[in-house]
């Protein structure tokens, strides 16, 4: 398995994440899903946006994950915002434990993806900003925007 690329196909991306947190650390975990939940992914109907991770009983669940039910599924769809277990191997588990023991550390979903055939979901470690801090970022994204700008401008003449 060393060497072959799987090919990569983003389903839901969560950018607020970005925003309101620093993001210490990242792992990649599998979701437990039912058929219907997998194919109405695979056409890209998810959102994570009002979603958060919580670690209960040695387990990591995602909470408020939406996933659209499947036209063609019928009997078979399931609740579109019931809790999922995540999938992790146990010493990542006990890691996040240990990180969400000290004062100001959370679990949030960034993005879901395809990653060849399987759904994965990136969690991210991350620590709230501050007010001020979230008022930084405005302004580096403003000063890039800026520089872009100009930068256009020039390579234009």
């Amino acid at each position: 398995m060393a060497g072959s690329k799987q090919a990569v196909k983003l389903i839901a991306n969560n950018k607020k994440a970005y925003f309101d947190y620093f993001i210490e650390d990242k792992y990649e975990a599998g979701i437990e899903l039912c058929g219907t939940e997998v194919k109405s992914l695979r056409m890209g109907k998810c959102s994570i946006k009002e979603s958060f991770i919580r670690i209960e009983r040695g387990e990591v669940y995602v909470y408020g994950m939406h996933i659209s039910p499947y036209e063609k599924g019928n009997i078979f769809n399931k609740d579109p915002l019931r809790v999922r277990r995540l999938l992790l191997h146990k010493h990542e588990i006990n890691k996040m434990s240990g990180a969400l023991a000290q004062k100001g550390y959370t679990l949030v979903p960034l993005s879901v993806y395809l990653k060849g055939s399987l759904v994965k979901i990136e969690v991210g470690l991350a620590k709230g900003k501050k007010l001020y801090d979230k008022r930084e970022t405005i302004a580096k994204k403003d000063q890039r925007r800026e520089a872009e700008k100009e930068f256009k401008v020039k390579n234009l003449y």
